[in-house]
């Protein structure tokens, strides 16, 4: 778990990797407030945590809901580390074929011919 955590931080910008780190290590209670992320970091304005917090959401790593006479959002994750790998890494391979075409599959291809037995083995588990 601890892998998939670091390489779905490593795919994010600096900050909004340590905002989500938090949020997925647990460190911040769900759902959450801009003010309990803002505790974690107090270095950082009130601002730039609401503005990084709506910027996640904006991707779909966060749900946020807001409460009918409430002015705080409330957050919490919408996707798992390993939701968010397999979500993004079809993104971008949907963009190398859309950017790349023929060229990308071609590339794809001689990747897949280049895996280990042991990584074709789990290649067909998660196909399957």
């Amino acid at each position: 778990m601890q892998d998939e955590l670091d390489r779905a931080l490593a795919v994010l910008g600096p900050l909004e990797g340590r905002l989500m780190r938090a949020v997925w290590t647990g460190a911040v209670t769900e759902p959450f407030v801009v003010r309990d992320v803002q505790e974690l970091v107090p270095e950082l304005a009130y601002t730039t945590v609401m503005t990084t917090l709506r910027r996640l959401a904006d991707k779909g790593l966060l749900a946020a809901h807001a409460e009918p006479g409430r002015r705080a959002h409330e957050y919490q994750a919408a996707l798992t580390p390993t939701q968010f790998l397999s979500h993004s890494s079809r993104q971008a391979a949907a963009g190398f074929v859309d950017k790349y075409g023929d060229a990308a599959l071609a590339a794809f291809a001689a990747h897949l011919d280049g895996l280990s037995p042991e990584q074709r083995h789990r290649l067909r588990e998660l196909t399957e």
